[in-house]
């Protein structure tokens, strides 16, 4: 069975790219531009990935990492345009595994996608050792 990933990102070009790229390499993806609706399909399907932006109307990405970890371990992903080393550790405080800023290499989101898998089939996923300090 392929990789479910859902993708939650308020922009539409965002969304579509990021479906038509991960789908050519093998995932399941849903996508959608509206955070409400995402949290609640995250919470329905359970996804084996989440792929979300930060800053989107409704939710943003930290109360959706919060929100998610509530019931779930799922790996996140935050994709995000903005590069500021506090808001990074702030996200992966809020329970973010791993921060990528826009635009990411194709490559480089992949191989990031499949470590995170990798990870939480071993069951190490949110290992809390294998996260980065927080910044100072």
């Amino acid at each position: 069975m392929p990789t479910r990933i859902f993708v939650i990102d308020d922009d539409t070009a965002v969304t579509d790219l990021l479906s038509v790229l991960l789908t050519s390499q093998g995932f399941d993806v849903w996508a959608t531009n509206n955070s409400t609706d995402g949290l609640t399909h995250i919470r329905e399907k359970l996804p084996d990935l989440v792929i979300l932006d930060l800053m989107m109307p409704e939710m943003d990405g930290w109360e959706i990492c919060r929100a998610v970890r509530t019931f779930s371990d799922v790996p996140i992903i935050v994709l995000s345009a903005l590069n500021d080393p506090s808001m990074v550790a702030s996200v992966l405080d809020a329970g973010a595994d791993d921060y990528l800023t826009k635009p990411t290499p194709s490559r480089v989101l992949v191989a990031h996608i499949n470590r995170l898998v990798n990870r939480k089939a071993n069951g190490t996923a949110t290992d809390p050792t294998l996260r980065p300090l927080p910044a100072s």
